[in-house]
């Protein structure tokens, strides 16, 4: 079978080495791709929004299955006409995916449903946001309603802190022209919970935890994500049957109600609260860098799982009991502005662990940084603690001057 994976990142590489190690996946086409997924894939230069090109390429390579990594190709309606044109392709329509792309959509949804979340208002204009601020105090959590790559959140502790977001999005217009969602802030252990979803049939992924501030000891501004591990210590499997069962399913039915039934992954970002498990937010695909630790535990073959679920058949979804855990290596200055081109140096060096490109590329025979996150690392071992202590030890061994990462992944757990 032929597979085409969508994307250009970490995520994608590691779906694309899951895929691989399926006997049935005969040959995995990637686009774009990067220098890390070309050694296992083959790169095709067709952007992840270029819904036309990519259609004309499966057709012509008659591609047996397409796998959506980023959102920004989901909202661009990649699935729909794929689906339109007789291809299978795992991924949400356009429709479901405001899920994500439209976060009022997602709170709207939630509160009809009952699906446990913050309280929150919705505002275009800055005057009357600031007002809402004004009347509830910090801390407070800002959000841009449309797609903004991960960063559109700020978690504003002070009053300086939200009116600067506020003037960024909704002045500035940093991410567009969208609107803002403010809402009460919330504290807990927060948790990334990810499944298989096919209208009404449910199948969750093992649970995980990323970490979203760029420096060590949670501090600096957010990014796309530094880091990730899994399994969870402090979610119990009460907790995780509470998410499952009156967060992900409900949502999931809730979305069939509104005649936008989704196919794919529904990832849910949650925190479990004093008051309970709430959603901060839910994505309408695999989450970057979760993805990464959960799919080296996934012992069972993916590329049955998603077609099984494609029609409508229980999968077979089994895991690796080991650990694992992760580490972001990124250009210094992410996630403002950075440099790229640097050398990157005795990676073929490192044991034991797996390397996910997510932004990289070559000249030559030369490995060059290309992005803000540039490398993920991630090791299995029968412990977190020992996870942690291995993936160290060999990230130490990578050579490169514009590179840092976070030594601290996994600390709530470890």
């Amino acid at each position: 079978m032929k597979v085409l994976v969508i994307g250009a990142g970490g995520r994608e590489h590691a779906i694309c080495a899951a895929l691989g190690k399926s006997p049935k996946v005969t040959e995995i086409y990637c686009a774009p791709g990067n220098a890390g997924i070309a050694r296992i894939a083959h790169c095709v230069a067709i952007g992840d929004t270029e819904v036309d090109e990519l259609l004309r390429f499966a057709q012509t390579h008659s591609v047996d299955l397409t796998v959506v990594g980023p959102e920004a190709a989901l909202a661009a309606g990649i699935a729909d006409l794929f689906t339109q044109h007789g291809l299978r392709i795992f991924g949400a329509s356009k429709h479901a995916t405001r899920i994500e792309s439209s976060k009022e959509f997602a709170k709207n949804l939630m509160m009809k449903y009952g699906i446990p979340t913050a309280d929150y208002a919705v505002f275009a204009d800055y005057t009357e946001a600031m007002a809402y601020v004004e009347r509830h105090g910090t801390p407070i959590v800002i959000k841009y309603d449309g797609l903004a790559a991960g960063k559109g959140v700020v978690v504003a502790m002070t009053h300086a802190e939200a009116e600067a977001a506020l003037h960024d999005m909704l002045m500035e217009h940093k991410f567009g022209s969208d609107r803002v969602i403010i809402e009460e802030f919330m504290q807990g252990q927060e948790f990334s919970f990810m499944c298989f979803v096919n209208g009404a049939d449910v199948y969750p992924m093992a649970l995980a935890q990323d970490h979203k501030r760029a420096f060590e000891g949670d501090l600096g501004p957010n990014t796309g994500g530094m880091g990730a591990y899994s399994p969870l210590p402090f979610i119990t499997a009460e907790d995780r049957d509470f998410a499952l069962n009156r967060i992900m399913k409900p949502t999931a039915n809730a979305l069939v109600a509104e005649g936008c039934s989704f196919c794919g992954v529904l990832y849910g970002g949650l925190m479990k609260t004093a008051k309970g498990i709430k959603v901060i937010e839910f994505n309408a695909r695999f989450g970057d860098p979760e993805t990464e630790v959960v799919l080296p535990r996934l012992t069972s073959d993916i590329f049955d799982v998603f077609n099984d679920v494609l029609d409508r058949r229980t999968p077979c979804i089994e895991w690796d009991s080991r650990a694992a855990i992760g580490f972001v290596l990124a250009s210094k200055g992410y996630p403002e502005s950075y440099r790229k081109g640097f050398e990157i140096k005795h990676l073929d060096t490192l044991k034991g662990v797996e390397v996910f490109h997510m932004g990289t590329k070559y000249d030559g025979d030369r490995l060059l940084t290309n992005g803000g996150r540039v490398l993920f690392v991630t090791g299995l071992a029968a412990t977190l603690a020992e996870a942690r202590e291995n993936v160290l030890t060999e990230i130490a061994k990578i050579d490169c001057d514009n590179l840092f990462y976070r030594s601290d992944i996994g600390y709530q757990a470890i």
